[in-house]
């Protein structure tokens, strides 16, 4: 029991810590994570004020701490990416592996009739970019998921993840239709000078 004053009464027994009073030094350290602060207390020593550094001073709060809904927006955004790209790497995929085809498609949107008759380096150079576009994605999502496991921003990496990969792609298409040298003599006669 206590009086008025709040003081306990002799043999009362004293209420139970609220705010860490009975904490050890080794608790207080861990919850506080300023393993100084502790050390100077014990010592009988008034801490020192934790100082900024220029640089943080003058970054930007939100820059240091994203916002959840921030994070939440760009999970969502990174996976609709990937799920778009998964589509459309399949989709290309499925057209690099009969080249030709994909060859003179291509050529009509320019509007060029054109044969692609180099039937064995199509067929090379279109499985060697479906492998690219495939490696590519999963490498792109592998990356893409270990920096959102780290809570780090991530919808530039299948961005990044597809420029790299339409690139390196797009030299192996390029080395098949240039292998055509009758397919390429009909799509270069067809620019206008």
């Amino acid at each position: 029991m206590s009086d008025d004053s709040g003081v306990p009464a002799p043999g009362a027994e004293r209420p139970r810590p609220q705010f860490g009073e009975y904490a050890t030094p080794e608790e207080q350290r861990a919850r506080i994570q300023r393993p100084e602060v502790t050390e100077a207390l014990e010592a009988g020593v008034a801490p020192q004020p934790e100082r900024e550094s220029p640089a943080a001073a003058k970054a930007p709060v939100a820059l240091a701490a994203p916002a959840t809904g921030g994070a939440r927006v760009d999970r969502i955004v990174t996976f609709g990416l990937l799920f778009y790209g998964l589509f459309s790497v399949v989709t290309t995929i499925v057209q690099l592996l009969n080249f030709p085809e994909y060859a003179e498609r291509g050529a009509q949107m320019l509007g060029v009739t054109a044969t692609f008759t180099n039937l064995s380096a199509g067929y090379v150079w279109g499985a060697a970019a479906s492998l690219v576009y495939g490696v590519g994605w999963l490498l792109t999502a592998v990356f893409t998921w270990r920096r959102l496991r780290r809570g780090r921003i991530a919808f530039w990496v299948p961005l990044v993840g597809f420029v790299a990969t339409a690139l390196v792609a797009g030299v192996c298409v390029t080395m098949a239709l240039v292998g055509d040298a009758q397919f390429m003599s009909a799509i270069l006669d067809s620019v206008p000078n």
